[in-house]
């Protein structure tokens, strides 16, 4: 098992996948709910635009991202060349490929931090930030010494709930990339399906589920005594 240079890429393309995907729906989600949560025209309209792709299948996703992201006259690479950028090899380079599988997660999953974080915003005490205006602090004060530290165990719980979600990723990129090109996409759940229903080896992708099982435990474990410790330290 540990010596499977093939059960090795897919936990290196898993674990890339998980933190840029990670990282940047969690940074986007709680960006646009910061900006949403303020009065503004056509607020109302705008958060219901944004959960629109929460609803739909990841892989019915994909195929979207195949004409997406085709790489002859796709809309993407069409709207790259009118603006003089030139055609980027979306599927049929590695590094591309894996960008491209990136960008469909975030796509889908950004509504899912956006709305559990606006729902945190929307219930965060207005008396502290009314106190704060009084004593004359501005924006970004109040940002640092009083939305983060309240808002951080909800942060910490979508952390946890889209690295779960993350780590048993298959839909997208077998869809989308179907591994490829070569094995730059084969993230580690696709190998572990493949091992099992292809190649018939059950043992070994069972071997396989256990691993990664042992692995997102751990991960789990730690950020929920994270959580933990803030709600403690909150009451």
């Amino acid at each position: 098992l540990f010596t499977d240079s093939d059960l090795h890429n897919g936990l290196w393309v898993t674990f890339i996948f998980v933190f840029f995907s990670v990282s940047i729906s969690m940074l986007l989600g709680f960006g646009l709910a910061l900006l949403l949560n303020r009065e503004m025209r056509g607020r109302n309209i705008f958060r219901a635009i944004m959960i629109l792709p929460l609803f739909a299948t990841p892989v019915a996703l994909g195929y979207l991202g195949i004409t997406m992201f085709y790489e002859e006259n796709g809309p993407i690479n069409a709207a790259l060349v009118a603006i003089g950028v030139g055609k980027i090899p979306w599927i049929s380079n590695p590094f591309w490929a894996k960008v491209a599988i990136i960008i469909v997660d975030v796509w889908q999953w950004t509504p899912f931090v956006f709305l559990v974080s606006l729902a945190g915003l929307q219930g965060l005490p207005q008396d502290v930030y009314e106190a704060a205006e009084v004593d004359g602090a501005g924006g970004w004060q109040m940002f640092r010494r009083i939305t983060l530290p309240l808002i951080a165990p909800t942060l910490w719980l979508i952390l946890l709930l889209r690295l779960v979600d993350a780590f048993k990723v298959f839909d997208i990129p077998m869809s989308l990339t179907l591994g490829g090109p070569g094995r730059a996409t084969e993230v580690y759940s696709m190998y572990t399906y493949r091992t099992g229903m292809r190649f018939f080896d059950h043992g070994y992708a069972a071997a396989q589920g256990f691993l990664l099982l042992v692995i997102v435990s751990i991960i789990v474990s730690l950020l929920f005594g994270r959580i933990r410790g803030l709600y403690e330290e909150s009451r």
